[in-house]
């Protein structure tokens, strides 16, 4: 992601871009790219350092712990401009349970769920098929299926959400985000990988029209709804995935969560985009706000394949 990210960078020529890295790291860095080495320890320090000299400074960081809200805060507390939502925003879109609790008390429609605290016992009352992750998880780190008929699982370490399994379409639409607006990049169907739940391995165009509107209008709810929740901004790139049910007036379709940083779409996206992704987020004031998306439609990808 981060070489997908620096190469977008760089197809625009009035840009002057550089990579803050680990000293101790051999990076193949495209063309033209500066590296801004880190000494151990002093990552944030580097960051507010170099984000207090540039234009914008993009985060690449999981949320996680807090781990991308405070590095957020450190460009922020260094007058930068980080292309990056609100530590309040992004500090409740870490929280999937948080989360859920914030888009159903706007009428966005979640799964039924609920949060099960470290080491609880799973209740054997929640209905089956269900699902199993962590409050906090990224990439699908802790997810767990639970089959109907299955063994209880053991509890979990860390905090989880469990809540229903909806069938349907697993869709993740992709949008730039800025005052108020968020502008639809691409609505992308899912692909995972068979073997290992929640393992995202690349996206293809949601084909029908419809579906790509329906899709594009329940993601910018939901991030309407957790910027209310937050009374923060979403900024810069915002992932939503969602299940879009069998029913076209959209009553079957769930939010699962929002992803307040860049997702792994973007490699495949910024591979196929006529134009920068990254110029699109330094501007997003200049961009129009399509239903269906800025990336053209005939979008297929695998990651670790072909982009």
């Amino acid at each position: 992601m981060f070489r997908a990210l620096l190469a977008d960078a760089r197809r625009v020529p009035e840009l002057d871009v550089v990579a803050v890295i680990d000293e101790g790291l051999t990076l193949d860095l495209p063309a033209g790219i500066a590296p801004w080495p880190v000494p151990p320890g002093r990552e944030l320090d580097v960051l507010a350092a170099a984000a207090a000299t540039a234009d914008a400074a993009l985060v690449v960081a999981p949320e996680t712990g807090g781990i991308l809200a405070r590095r957020v805060a450190a460009v922020q507390n260094a007058g930068g401009r980080p292309l990056a939502c609100d530590p309040a925003f992004i500090t409740i879109a870490a929280d999937k349970q948080a989360t859920a609790l914030a888009l159903a008390a706007a009428g966005v429609p979640v799964p039924a769920g609920r949060s099960l605290e470290p080491g609880a016992a799973w209740p054997p009352e929640f209905f089956r098929p269900a699902i199993r992750k962590r409050r906090d998880g990224v990439g699908g780190d802790g997810l767990l299926f639970i089959e109907p008929g299955t063994p209880t699982p053991p509890p979990a370490h860390d905090a989880t959400r469990i809540e229903a399994f909806v069938t349907g379409l697993p869709v993740g639409v992709s949008l730039i985000c800025d005052a108020g607006r968020a502008r639809p990049v691409a609505v992308l169907e899912q692909v995972f990988d068979p073997a290992t739940p929640g393992s995202y391995r690349g996206g293809r165009t949601v084909a029908a029209p419809a579906a790509r509107h329906r899709a594009a209008w329940l993601a910018r709810r939901a991030i309407a709804a957790l910027e209310r929740a937050a009374d923060a901004a979403a900024r810069g790139w915002v992932g939503v995935d969602m299940i879009l049910g069998d029913r076209e007036d959209g009553h079957a379709d769930r939010v699962l969560e929002v992803n307040p940083r860049l997702t792994t779409a973007f490699v495949g996206l910024a591979a196929r985009s006529a134009t920068s992704l990254v110029a699109a987020m330094l501007a997003p004031d200049t961009l129009p706000c399509p239903a269906a998306g800025l990336v053209p439609c005939a979008v297929d990808f695998r990651i670790g394949t072909d982009a």
